[in-house]
This record gives C-alpha cells, structure tokens and sequence, in this order.
C-alpha cells in the first residue's frame, strides 16, 4: 500500500534528488489506497482494487462505484466535514511543497557552492534551478489530482531535472580535472574524476540532511490527517464495507 498520495507530493520538493513516499510517509504514519482528485463539486476517491473502486463525496454525500449510500444523520455529518477538512489541508500541502522547492533550490546552491566552480557554470546552473523551481511550483498550484504525480510521472520528471543539473556540475568537475592535470597536480585530477563520477551518490545524503529542516513543516500536517482518519471511522459502502480512504498505524 502506497502512501498517502497528498503526503507523497510532497517528495517532488527534492526534484534532482531521488526521494520515496516511504520516508515522508513515516511522519505523519498515513497510508491510502486511493488516488484522490479535488474537483469543484466533488472529491473522488479511486484505486484498482479492492473495492470500492471509487468513492465519491459531494456536499455530504456518499457514492461508491456510481452507487449511492444511504447514509444516517451522524454519518452524513461526517462525510461533510470530511470533504470541508480535506478541501483545507490541499492548500496547505501545496504550501508547503512550495517551501520545500525554495529549500530544494538552496540546498543544491549550497552543496554546489564549495566545489570550485566556475562563474560560468554557477550563473547557468542558477538559471537552470530557477527555471525547474518555477516550472514545479506551477505545477503543484495547479494541480487538484494525485494522479498527477503517479509514480511514474514523478520519477521521470525527477529524472528530467536531474539530468539537467548533475551533467553541468559534472562537466564543471571534469574540466577542472583536466586543468589539475595539465598543470602536473595528477592526484588532485583524480580526485575531482572520482567527485564527477559519484556527483549523485555524495551530494544525495547531504541533500537530504538540508531538507530535514522541512520535517516540522510535514508534521504540522499530521493532526489534520489524524482528524481526517477519526471522522472517516464507522462509514462503509453500500455493501457494508469500510471505505477506510485513509489509515493511520499508530
């Protein structure tokens, strides 16, 4: 079971560095089967299986698989407050995907800072950071689905900007390589051969630890999501299943 797909935008945020749901997922310790979309008149829930395949809440209604749910008083005051709820926490995961862009950003500036670079390559690297950030910023405001970042799409463009940026920083290491040699330094040639080869394997751990600072952020996500979970208990299908759109392992 994938984690909770709200939780695992978030893991776009470190763009060039490969990050899993997992890890951001034991923050807050939420999972869900579904997908989720946000549209202005509903939220749907959907998934392959098991079923329900699809759980749709609109203004304190309940529909699974194109059926409706006969709901009681209480529950249909938990299915409205449900959608309420969630419909407040999607800005506030955008938010903070939004700040953990600019964290992004700053931390490969830093990484990328003590390496020697040239004033060329650090004006073409800033260019190409500012243009990704912009370019994923705008994707999270805009985006109201899940699908959206699938696991496949969101490796593919981690993969895209990674590939973008390492090749500059690499190319900048291997020449500084050539100039150590040309001017009869072979060991510290070798040296920034051996940096430009593991570039994403050496700047990954650092990276990661800069975003740590991000973690309080994620975490005062968590009650929100825990209260999402307690109002979800006790609502089933039309079959009499637990719709269980959300489970939390504590």
């Amino acid at each position: 079971m994938h984690p909770l797909r709200l939780i695992a935008t978030l893991m776009l945020l470190l763009a060039a560095v490969p990050v899993y749901a997992q890890d951001l997922a034991t923050t807050c310790h939420a999972t869900s089967s579904y997908d989720v979309t946000l549209n202005p008149d509903s939220i749907v829930f959907d998934r392959a299986t098991p079923a329900p395949s699809r759980v749709e809440l609109k203004h304190g209604s309940l529909y699974t698989n194109g059926a409706s749910v006969r709901l009681n008083a209480e529950n249909q005051d938990r299915t409205t407050l449900f959608e309420r709820d969630l419909r407040a926490l999607a800005p506030r995961v955008r938010a903070v995907a939004q700040n953990g862009v600019d964290m992004a950003v700053q931390a490969v500036r830093a990484e990328s800072g003590g390496m020697g670079l040239s004033a060329e390559t650090r004006s073409e690297l800033d260019q190409r950071l500012n243009a990704h950030a912009s370019e994923l910023k705008q994707r999270i405001a805009a985006s109201r689905s899940t699908h959206d970042w699938d696991g496949d799409a969101t490796n593919q463009y981690a993969n895209q900007i990674a590939s973008d940026l390492m090749p500059l920083i690499a190319g900048d290491l291997g020449q500084q390589a050539i100039d150590a040699a040309l001017s009869g330094d072979l060991q510290a040639a070798a040296s920034l051969r051996d940096r430009a080869a593991s570039l994403t394997t050496e700047m990954q751990p650092r990276l990661l630890r800069r975003m740590q600072a991000l973690r309080p952020q994620i975490q005062a996500l968590c009650p929100s999501i825990q209260e999402l979970v307690d109002l979800q208990q006790d609502i089933r299908d039309s079959n009499g299943r637990p719709l269980d759109l959300i489970q939390t392992s504590r």
